[in-house]
Protein backbone atom coordinates (compact mmCIF):
# COMPACT_ATOMS: atom_id res chain seq x y z
CA UNK A 1 0.00 0.00 0.00
CA UNK A 2 2.74 2.06 0.56
CA UNK A 3 3.76 2.02 -3.38
CA UNK A 4 -0.13 3.19 -4.10
CA UNK A 5 0.11 6.24 -1.94
CA UNK A 6 3.14 7.41 -3.13
CA UNK A 7 1.38 7.12 -6.84
CA UNK A 8 -1.76 8.94 -5.50
CA UNK A 9 1.14 11.60 -4.36
CA UNK A 10 2.53 11.76 -7.36
CA UNK A 11 -0.61 11.86 -9.42
CA UNK A 12 -2.00 15.01 -6.77
CA UNK A 13 1.20 16.69 -7.98
CA UNK A 14 1.89 16.42 -11.58
CA UNK A 15 1.73 19.43 -13.18
CA UNK A 16 1.63 18.33 -17.10
CA UNK A 17 -0.20 15.64 -19.28
CA UNK A 18 3.66 14.51 -19.46
CA UNK A 19 4.16 14.08 -16.21
CA UNK A 20 0.63 12.39 -15.61
CA UNK A 21 1.28 9.88 -18.29
CA UNK A 22 4.53 8.94 -16.72
CA UNK A 23 3.41 8.01 -13.12
CA UNK A 24 0.51 5.82 -14.79
CA UNK A 25 3.32 4.20 -16.25
CA UNK A 26 4.38 3.32 -12.97
CA UNK A 27 1.17 1.18 -12.53
CA UNK A 28 0.22 -1.60 -14.19
CA UNK A 29 -3.30 -0.40 -15.70
CA UNK A 30 -5.25 2.78 -16.73
CA UNK A 31 -8.97 2.04 -15.82
CA UNK A 32 -11.26 4.62 -17.81
CA UNK A 33 -14.65 4.94 -16.05
CA UNK A 34 -18.10 6.95 -17.52
CA UNK A 35 -21.99 6.90 -16.78
CA UNK A 36 -24.60 6.41 -19.06
CA UNK A 37 -27.86 7.69 -18.57
CA UNK A 38 -29.90 5.77 -15.90
CA UNK A 39 -26.91 6.11 -13.80
CA UNK A 40 -24.63 2.66 -14.50
CA UNK A 41 -20.92 2.80 -14.61
CA UNK A 42 -19.05 1.27 -17.90
CA UNK A 43 -15.66 0.90 -18.18
CA UNK A 44 -12.56 0.73 -20.00
CA UNK A 45 -9.12 -0.78 -19.48
CA UNK A 46 -5.50 0.01 -20.96
CA UNK A 47 -2.29 -1.51 -20.32
CA UNK A 48 -0.24 1.63 -18.43
CA UNK A 49 2.23 1.29 -21.79
CA UNK A 50 -0.37 2.39 -24.02
CA UNK A 51 -1.12 5.40 -22.04
CA UNK A 52 0.06 8.68 -24.09
CA UNK A 53 -0.12 12.53 -22.84
CA UNK A 54 -2.76 13.06 -25.71
CA UNK A 55 -4.92 10.83 -23.95
CA UNK A 56 -6.45 13.27 -21.56
CA UNK A 57 -7.38 15.55 -25.05
CA UNK A 58 -7.53 13.36 -27.55
CA UNK A 59 -9.99 10.37 -25.61
CA UNK A 60 -10.55 7.00 -26.14
CA UNK A 61 -13.00 5.43 -28.71
CA UNK A 62 -16.16 3.69 -27.57
CA UNK A 63 -19.52 2.60 -29.58
CA UNK A 64 -22.15 5.02 -28.10
CA UNK A 65 -24.81 3.18 -29.43
CA UNK A 66 -24.30 0.13 -26.92
CA UNK A 67 -24.69 2.75 -24.21
CA UNK A 68 -28.10 2.98 -22.78
CA UNK A 69 -29.62 6.95 -23.24
CA UNK A 70 -26.68 7.59 -25.61
CA UNK A 71 -26.57 7.28 -29.59
CA UNK A 72 -28.24 5.50 -32.34
CA UNK A 73 -25.99 2.20 -34.14
CA UNK A 74 -25.61 4.56 -37.10
CA UNK A 75 -24.13 7.52 -35.30
CA UNK A 76 -22.29 5.00 -32.49
CA UNK A 77 -18.72 6.45 -32.47
CA UNK A 78 -17.76 8.61 -29.77
CA UNK A 79 -14.85 9.20 -27.65
CA UNK A 80 -13.94 9.37 -23.90
CA UNK A 81 -12.15 12.02 -22.43
CA UNK A 82 -10.75 11.32 -19.12
CA UNK A 83 -10.68 13.86 -16.37
CA UNK A 84 -7.27 14.25 -14.66
CA UNK A 85 -8.61 15.94 -11.58
CA UNK A 86 -10.22 12.11 -11.00
CA UNK A 87 -6.89 10.27 -11.18
CA UNK A 88 -6.38 8.13 -8.60
CA UNK A 89 -4.25 4.57 -7.72
CA UNK A 90 -5.40 1.80 -6.01
CA UNK A 91 -4.77 -2.13 -5.56
CA UNK A 92 -7.68 -4.14 -7.18
CA UNK A 93 -7.20 -7.90 -7.20
CA UNK A 94 -3.81 -7.70 -6.80
CA UNK A 95 -2.75 -5.42 -9.49
CA UNK A 96 -1.84 -1.75 -9.05
CA UNK A 97 -4.82 0.17 -11.09
CA UNK A 98 -4.60 4.15 -12.00
CA UNK A 99 -8.81 4.87 -12.09
CA UNK A 100 -10.49 7.96 -13.69
CA UNK A 101 -13.75 9.36 -14.68
CA UNK A 102 -14.48 10.17 -18.15
CA UNK A 103 -16.96 12.53 -19.72
CA UNK A 104 -18.14 11.67 -23.47
CA UNK A 105 -17.26 13.42 -26.58
CA UNK A 106 -18.03 13.51 -30.18
CA UNK A 107 -16.18 11.72 -31.92
CA UNK A 108 -15.38 14.19 -34.84
CA UNK A 109 -15.15 17.23 -32.51
CA UNK A 110 -14.14 15.94 -29.43
CA UNK A 111 -17.19 18.73 -27.73
CA UNK A 112 -19.32 17.63 -25.06
CA UNK A 113 -21.79 15.22 -25.52
CA UNK A 114 -24.83 16.92 -24.45
CA UNK A 115 -26.85 13.87 -23.18
CA UNK A 116 -23.53 12.52 -21.15
CA UNK A 117 -24.76 12.92 -17.54
CA UNK A 118 -21.64 14.52 -15.84
CA UNK A 119 -21.61 16.92 -18.90
CA UNK A 120 -25.11 18.05 -17.49
CA UNK A 121 -23.87 18.46 -14.62
CA UNK A 122 -21.08 20.22 -15.34
CA UNK A 123 -22.93 22.72 -17.04
CA UNK A 124 -25.30 22.90 -13.97
CA UNK A 125 -22.30 24.33 -12.40
CA UNK A 126 -21.82 26.78 -15.10
CA UNK A 127 -25.57 28.10 -15.26
CA UNK A 128 -25.10 28.17 -11.96
CA UNK A 129 -22.21 30.79 -11.71
CA UNK A 130 -23.87 33.17 -14.71
CA UNK A 131 -27.33 33.09 -12.63
CA UNK A 132 -26.00 35.45 -9.95
CA UNK A 133 -27.54 33.39 -7.33
CA UNK A 134 -24.31 31.76 -6.12
CA UNK A 135 -21.29 31.01 -7.55
CA UNK A 136 -21.25 27.13 -6.02
CA UNK A 137 -23.31 24.46 -4.75
CA UNK A 138 -22.17 22.10 -2.30
CA UNK A 139 -23.31 18.85 -2.12
CA UNK A 140 -22.89 16.27 0.96
CA UNK A 141 -24.57 12.97 0.37
CA UNK A 142 -25.61 10.15 2.75
CA UNK A 143 -25.21 6.72 0.71
CA UNK A 144 -27.37 4.25 2.24
CA UNK A 145 -26.93 0.33 1.63
CA UNK A 146 -27.57 -3.18 2.86
CA UNK A 147 -24.98 -5.84 2.76
CA UNK A 148 -25.99 -8.74 2.53
CA UNK A 149 -24.15 -12.61 3.09
CA UNK A 150 -25.97 -14.42 0.17
CA UNK A 151 -28.44 -13.24 -2.36
CA UNK A 152 -29.99 -15.37 -5.02
CA UNK A 153 -32.79 -14.62 -7.38
CA UNK A 154 -35.04 -15.94 -10.84
CA UNK A 155 -37.20 -14.24 -13.15
CA UNK A 156 -38.66 -16.76 -15.24
CA UNK A 157 -42.00 -16.94 -17.12
CA UNK A 158 -42.73 -19.93 -14.85
CA UNK A 159 -41.80 -18.69 -12.09
CA UNK A 160 -39.94 -15.87 -9.56
CA UNK A 161 -38.23 -15.44 -6.25
CA UNK A 162 -35.34 -13.63 -4.49
CA UNK A 163 -33.95 -15.17 -0.86
CA UNK A 164 -31.52 -12.86 0.67
CA UNK A 165 -28.94 -14.01 3.66
CA UNK A 166 -28.22 -11.88 6.06
CA UNK A 167 -25.43 -12.82 9.22
CA UNK A 168 -26.81 -10.65 11.66
CA UNK A 169 -30.47 -11.58 11.77
CA UNK A 170 -29.20 -15.32 11.10
CA UNK A 171 -31.84 -15.80 7.50
CA UNK A 172 -30.03 -18.36 6.03
CA UNK A 173 -27.11 -18.58 7.54
CA UNK A 174 -27.92 -19.33 11.38
CA UNK A 175 -24.35 -20.37 12.08
CA UNK A 176 -23.09 -16.68 11.09
CA UNK A 177 -20.83 -14.47 13.07
CA UNK A 178 -22.96 -13.18 16.65
CA UNK A 179 -26.29 -14.82 15.40
CA UNK A 180 -25.66 -18.26 17.28
CA UNK A 181 -24.88 -16.48 20.01
CA UNK A 182 -28.04 -14.52 20.46
CA UNK A 183 -26.37 -11.20 18.91
CA UNK A 184 -28.80 -10.12 16.51
CA UNK A 185 -30.63 -6.66 16.26
CA UNK A 186 -34.79 -6.45 15.85
CA UNK A 187 -36.34 -5.28 12.95
CA UNK A 188 -35.95 -1.62 12.50
CA UNK A 189 -34.18 -1.29 15.67
CA UNK A 190 -30.46 -1.18 14.27
CA UNK A 191 -29.83 2.51 14.18
CA UNK A 192 -25.95 3.50 15.92
CA UNK A 193 -26.04 -0.69 16.69
CA UNK A 194 -22.53 -1.36 18.18
CA UNK A 195 -20.63 -4.85 18.28
CA UNK A 196 -20.55 -7.64 18.37
CA UNK A 197 -24.57 -7.09 16.92
CA UNK A 198 -22.88 -4.56 14.63
CA UNK A 199 -20.90 -7.20 12.69
CA UNK A 200 -20.22 -5.27 9.78
CA UNK A 201 -17.52 -2.62 12.07
CA UNK A 202 -14.45 -4.09 10.45
CA UNK A 203 -16.08 -3.44 6.59
CA UNK A 204 -17.23 -0.64 7.22
CA UNK A 205 -13.35 0.55 8.40
CA UNK A 206 -11.75 -1.23 5.32
CA UNK A 207 -14.68 0.58 2.96
CA UNK A 208 -13.81 4.46 4.18
CA UNK A 209 -9.93 3.41 4.64
CA UNK A 210 -10.24 2.21 0.91
CA UNK A 211 -12.75 5.83 0.22
CA UNK A 212 -10.13 7.96 1.38
CA UNK A 213 -6.99 6.52 -0.18
CA UNK A 214 -9.40 6.97 -3.37
CA UNK A 215 -9.45 11.05 -2.43
CA UNK A 216 -13.37 10.30 -1.11
CA UNK A 217 -13.68 12.53 1.94
CA UNK A 218 -15.76 10.55 4.43
CA UNK A 219 -17.51 12.02 7.56
CA UNK A 220 -18.43 9.21 9.67
CA UNK A 221 -20.14 5.75 9.11
CA UNK A 222 -22.89 3.82 11.71
CA UNK A 223 -25.44 1.23 11.42
CA UNK A 224 -28.59 2.10 10.07
CA UNK A 225 -31.88 1.10 11.17
CA UNK A 226 -32.54 -1.48 9.24
CA UNK A 227 -31.76 -4.92 11.10
CA UNK A 228 -30.36 -6.99 7.81
CA UNK A 229 -26.88 -5.23 8.14
CA UNK A 230 -27.97 -1.75 6.72
CA UNK A 231 -25.38 1.25 6.51
CA UNK A 232 -24.88 4.94 6.32
CA UNK A 233 -21.55 6.51 5.09
CA UNK A 234 -22.05 10.38 4.92
CA UNK A 235 -19.70 11.93 2.77
CA UNK A 236 -18.14 15.77 3.20
CA UNK A 237 -19.54 18.53 1.12
CA UNK A 238 -18.02 18.87 -2.18
CA UNK A 239 -18.88 20.73 -5.59
CA UNK A 240 -21.56 19.51 -7.50
CA UNK A 241 -19.46 17.89 -10.33
CA UNK A 242 -17.05 16.17 -7.90
CA UNK A 243 -19.88 15.15 -5.46
CA UNK A 244 -21.64 13.37 -7.90
CA UNK A 245 -18.24 11.63 -9.28
CA UNK A 246 -17.82 10.26 -5.43
CA UNK A 247 -21.31 8.90 -5.48
CA UNK A 248 -20.10 6.81 -7.97
CA UNK A 249 -17.25 5.99 -6.97
CA UNK A 250 -17.89 5.79 -3.30
CA UNK A 251 -20.91 2.82 -4.69
CA UNK A 252 -18.23 1.20 -7.24
CA UNK A 253 -16.02 0.85 -3.40
CA UNK A 254 -18.79 -0.35 -1.45
CA UNK A 255 -19.56 -3.25 -3.72
CA UNK A 256 -15.76 -4.36 -4.50
CA UNK A 257 -14.90 -4.14 -1.00
CA UNK A 258 -17.68 -6.14 0.14
CA UNK A 259 -17.03 -8.68 -1.97
CA UNK A 260 -13.36 -9.48 -1.35
CA UNK A 261 -15.49 -9.84 1.89
CA UNK A 262 -17.67 -12.93 0.90
CA UNK A 263 -20.62 -9.82 0.97
CA UNK A 264 -22.93 -8.36 -1.29
CA UNK A 265 -24.09 -4.37 -1.21
CA UNK A 266 -27.17 -3.60 -2.58
CA UNK A 267 -28.30 -0.19 -3.03
CA UNK A 268 -31.90 -0.88 -3.94
CA UNK A 269 -34.35 1.69 -2.26
CA UNK A 270 -36.39 -0.93 -0.58
CA UNK A 271 -34.75 -4.57 -0.83
CA UNK A 272 -36.70 -5.96 2.32
CA UNK A 273 -40.08 -6.23 3.32
CA UNK A 274 -40.90 -4.35 6.76
CA UNK A 275 -37.42 -3.26 7.18
CA UNK A 276 -36.64 0.07 6.70
CA UNK A 277 -35.31 1.47 2.79
CA UNK A 278 -31.78 3.45 1.85
CA UNK A 279 -32.17 6.73 0.36
CA UNK A 280 -29.67 8.73 -0.70
CA UNK A 281 -30.21 12.37 1.08
CA UNK A 282 -28.70 15.43 -0.35
CA UNK A 283 -27.32 18.65 2.01
CA UNK A 284 -26.88 20.89 0.01
CA UNK A 285 -25.17 25.16 0.93
CA UNK A 286 -24.83 27.68 -1.68
CA UNK A 287 -21.91 30.65 -1.33
CA UNK A 288 -21.78 33.81 -3.58
CA UNK A 289 -18.57 35.35 -3.24
CA UNK A 290 -17.28 32.64 -0.56
CA UNK A 291 -20.41 33.78 1.95
CA UNK A 292 -23.22 31.88 2.60
CA UNK A 293 -26.86 32.30 0.71
CA UNK A 294 -28.79 30.26 3.17
CA UNK A 295 -28.71 32.08 6.31
CA UNK A 296 -30.84 34.53 7.61
CA UNK A 297 -30.38 36.05 10.93
CA UNK A 298 -34.28 36.52 11.19
CA UNK A 299 -35.71 33.95 8.90
CA UNK A 300 -37.10 30.56 10.00
CA UNK A 301 -34.87 28.06 11.47
CA UNK A 302 -32.00 31.00 10.03
CA UNK A 303 -33.08 30.63 6.36
CA UNK A 304 -32.57 33.33 4.05
CA UNK A 305 -34.73 34.78 1.40
CA UNK A 306 -32.71 33.22 -1.36
CA UNK A 307 -32.75 29.83 0.84
CA UNK A 308 -36.73 30.01 1.02
CA UNK A 309 -36.91 30.34 -2.75
CA UNK A 310 -34.46 27.69 -3.51
CA UNK A 311 -36.32 25.35 -1.10
CA UNK A 312 -39.74 26.22 -2.86
CA UNK A 313 -38.49 26.07 -6.47
CA UNK A 314 -37.67 21.87 -5.44
CA UNK A 315 -40.80 21.63 -3.82
CA UNK A 316 -43.10 22.69 -6.53
CA UNK A 317 -41.36 20.81 -8.78
CA UNK A 318 -41.20 18.05 -6.69
CA UNK A 319 -43.28 15.56 -8.39
CA UNK A 320 -41.43 16.07 -11.65
CA UNK A 321 -38.38 15.89 -10.12
CA UNK A 322 -39.17 12.20 -8.66
CA UNK A 323 -38.64 10.71 -11.83
CA UNK A 324 -35.10 11.80 -11.64
CA UNK A 325 -34.54 11.22 -7.96
CA UNK A 326 -36.71 8.16 -7.49
CA UNK A 327 -36.07 6.60 -11.07
CA UNK A 328 -37.22 3.18 -10.16
CA UNK A 329 -39.90 0.91 -9.58
CA UNK A 330 -38.76 -0.36 -6.67
CA UNK A 331 -38.13 3.22 -5.39
CA UNK A 332 -41.79 3.92 -4.74
CA UNK A 333 -42.04 1.15 -2.10
CA UNK A 334 -39.58 2.63 -0.01
CA UNK A 335 -41.56 5.80 0.10
CA UNK A 336 -44.95 5.08 1.68
CA UNK A 337 -46.66 7.04 4.23
CA UNK A 338 -45.83 6.42 8.14
CA UNK A 339 -42.25 5.28 7.55
CA UNK A 340 -39.25 7.78 7.65
CA UNK A 341 -38.78 8.33 4.12
CA UNK A 342 -40.91 11.18 3.22
CA UNK A 343 -44.04 11.43 0.92
CA UNK A 344 -45.01 14.46 0.84
CA UNK A 345 -43.99 17.54 -0.30
CA UNK A 346 -43.17 20.41 2.53
CA UNK A 347 -40.55 21.99 4.39
CA UNK A 348 -39.43 21.91 8.38
CA UNK A 349 -36.91 22.37 10.57
CA UNK A 350 -35.05 19.09 11.72
CA UNK A 351 -38.58 17.03 10.75
CA UNK A 352 -37.71 14.13 9.11
CA UNK A 353 -40.83 13.53 7.66
CA UNK A 354 -40.16 16.34 5.31
CA UNK A 355 -39.30 16.32 2.11
CA UNK A 356 -36.80 18.92 2.82
CA UNK A 357 -35.40 18.90 6.11
CA UNK A 358 -33.42 22.19 7.80
CA UNK A 359 -30.79 20.48 10.36
CA UNK A 360 -30.53 22.50 13.34
CA UNK A 361 -27.54 21.14 14.59
CA UNK A 362 -25.79 23.65 11.80
CA UNK A 363 -25.45 26.34 13.29
CA UNK A 364 -23.27 28.43 12.35
CA UNK A 365 -24.10 30.36 8.84
CA UNK A 366 -21.35 28.74 6.85
CA UNK A 367 -22.79 25.66 7.44
CA UNK A 368 -26.32 26.59 7.17
CA UNK A 369 -28.03 23.47 4.83
CA UNK A 370 -30.64 22.56 2.97
CA UNK A 371 -31.67 18.23 3.23
CA UNK A 372 -33.67 16.95 0.69
CA UNK A 373 -34.55 13.44 2.06
CA UNK A 374 -36.31 11.98 -1.16
CA UNK A 375 -33.75 10.85 -3.01
CA UNK A 376 -32.77 7.12 -3.60
CA UNK A 377 -29.22 6.03 -5.00
CA UNK A 378 -31.16 4.29 -8.13
CA UNK A 379 -31.00 7.92 -9.42
CA UNK A 380 -27.86 8.83 -11.46
CA UNK A 381 -26.19 11.34 -9.01
CA UNK A 382 -25.17 13.65 -12.10
CA UNK A 383 -28.55 13.46 -13.28
CA UNK A 384 -30.29 13.99 -9.65
CA UNK A 385 -28.22 16.89 -8.83
CA UNK A 386 -28.44 18.85 -11.43
CA UNK A 387 -32.30 18.46 -11.37
CA UNK A 388 -32.81 19.65 -8.11
CA UNK A 389 -30.13 22.83 -8.91
CA UNK A 390 -32.52 23.02 -11.73
CA UNK A 391 -35.59 23.23 -9.58
CA UNK A 392 -34.49 25.59 -6.78
CA UNK A 393 -32.98 28.20 -9.29
CA UNK A 394 -36.01 28.38 -11.20
CA UNK A 395 -37.65 29.18 -7.51
CA UNK A 396 -34.91 31.79 -7.14
CA UNK A 397 -35.40 33.25 -10.23
CA UNK A 398 -39.45 33.46 -9.61
CA UNK A 399 -38.81 34.68 -6.05
CA UNK A 400 -40.32 31.84 -4.84
CA UNK A 401 -42.63 31.44 -1.27
CA UNK A 402 -43.29 27.99 -0.30
CA UNK A 403 -44.85 29.33 2.67
CA UNK A 404 -47.55 31.03 0.44
CA UNK A 405 -48.02 27.73 -1.23
CA UNK A 406 -48.82 25.96 1.81
CA UNK A 407 -45.42 24.16 1.83
CA UNK A 408 -44.17 24.57 5.10
CA UNK A 409 -43.01 24.85 7.88
CA UNK A 410 -44.71 22.02 9.69
CA UNK A 411 -42.99 20.92 12.46
CA UNK A 412 -44.84 18.04 13.36
CA UNK A 413 -44.64 14.57 12.12
CA UNK A 414 -47.53 14.56 9.74
CA UNK A 415 -48.39 11.18 9.60
CA UNK A 416 -49.23 11.59 13.78
CA UNK A 417 -51.98 14.23 12.66
CA UNK A 418 -54.57 12.54 11.09
CA UNK A 419 -54.86 12.78 7.27
CA UNK A 420 -56.35 16.10 7.48
CA UNK A 421 -53.08 18.24 6.87
CA UNK A 422 -51.08 15.23 4.83
CA UNK A 423 -54.15 15.23 2.33
CA UNK A 424 -53.66 19.31 2.18
CA UNK A 425 -50.15 18.96 0.95
CA UNK A 426 -49.07 17.54 -2.32
CA UNK A 427 -47.54 13.60 -1.83
CA UNK A 428 -44.54 12.56 -3.98
CA UNK A 429 -46.20 10.47 -6.94
CA UNK A 430 -46.82 6.67 -5.81
CA UNK A 431 -45.29 5.24 -8.95
CA UNK A 432 -42.84 5.76 -11.49
CA UNK A 433 -45.42 5.86 -14.19
CA UNK A 434 -47.05 8.76 -12.48
CA UNK A 435 -43.15 10.08 -11.93
CA UNK A 436 -43.12 10.04 -15.94
CA UNK A 437 -46.15 11.60 -16.57
CA UNK A 438 -45.47 14.65 -13.92
CA UNK A 439 -42.07 15.08 -15.56
CA UNK A 440 -43.90 15.12 -19.12
CA UNK A 441 -46.28 17.65 -18.57
CA UNK A 442 -43.85 19.45 -15.79
CA UNK A 443 -40.59 19.59 -17.02
CA UNK A 444 -39.97 22.42 -18.65
CA UNK A 445 -37.74 23.95 -16.06
CA UNK A 446 -35.03 21.57 -16.51
CA UNK A 447 -34.67 22.63 -20.15
CA UNK A 448 -35.38 26.17 -19.41
CA UNK A 449 -32.66 26.95 -16.72
CA UNK A 450 -30.17 25.99 -19.88
CA UNK A 451 -28.92 22.49 -17.94
CA UNK A 452 -30.52 20.09 -19.88
CA UNK A 453 -30.91 19.00 -23.70
CA UNK A 454 -33.58 20.05 -25.58
CA UNK A 455 -34.33 16.61 -26.05
CA UNK A 456 -33.64 14.99 -22.40
CA UNK A 457 -37.00 14.81 -20.83
CA UNK A 458 -38.51 12.83 -23.82
CA UNK A 459 -35.64 10.60 -24.40
CA UNK A 460 -35.50 9.34 -20.29
CA UNK A 461 -39.21 8.97 -20.08
CA UNK A 462 -39.08 6.44 -23.03
CA UNK A 463 -36.05 4.47 -21.39
CA UNK A 464 -37.38 4.63 -18.00
CA UNK A 465 -41.43 3.68 -19.42
CA UNK A 466 -39.98 1.02 -20.57
CA UNK A 467 -38.59 -0.08 -17.28
CA UNK A 468 -41.68 0.25 -15.70
CA UNK A 469 -43.48 -1.98 -18.56
CA UNK A 470 -41.25 -5.04 -17.66
CA UNK A 471 -42.29 -4.91 -14.16
CA UNK A 472 -46.23 -3.99 -15.06
CA UNK A 473 -46.87 -7.04 -17.28
CA UNK A 474 -45.04 -9.55 -15.06
CA UNK A 475 -47.13 -11.28 -12.18
CA UNK A 476 -46.30 -11.07 -8.32
CA UNK A 477 -45.97 -13.97 -5.79
CA UNK A 478 -48.23 -12.01 -3.64
CA UNK A 479 -51.26 -11.72 -6.34
CA UNK A 480 -51.02 -16.40 -6.02
CA UNK A 481 -51.68 -15.66 -2.19
CA UNK A 482 -54.24 -12.80 -2.98
CA UNK A 483 -56.06 -14.16 -6.36
CA UNK A 484 -55.10 -17.75 -7.32
CA UNK A 485 -58.51 -19.24 -5.94
CA UNK A 486 -60.55 -16.79 -7.92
Amino acid sequence: MKEIGELNERLRSAQTANDRAGVIGDADFLDVRFSDLPGKWHHVTLPSTNVEPSLFENGIGFDGSSVPGFKSLEKGDMVLIPDPSTCHASVFRGRAIVSAIASAAEAETRTPFPMDPRVIATRAEAVLRGSGHADVSLWSPELEFYLFSSVDYEDAPNGSFYDIGSEETGWGDPDGPGASLGYRIRSGAGYHASPPCDTHYGIRNEIVVRMSAAGIPVKYHHHENGAAGQVEIELHAEPLVRAADHVMLGKHIVRNTAYDAGLSATFMPKPLRDEPGSGLHFHIRLERAGSPVLHGDDGYAGLSAEALSFIGGILLHGRALAALTNPSTNSYRRLRPGHEAPTNLFFSAGNRSAAIRIPQYATEPATKTVEYRATDATANPYLAMSALLAAGLDGMNRKLDPREHGLGPFDSNIHERGNGLRRSIDPLPATLEEALSELASGGSFLTETGIFPEDFVNVWIDLKTREADELRRRPHPAEFDLYFDC
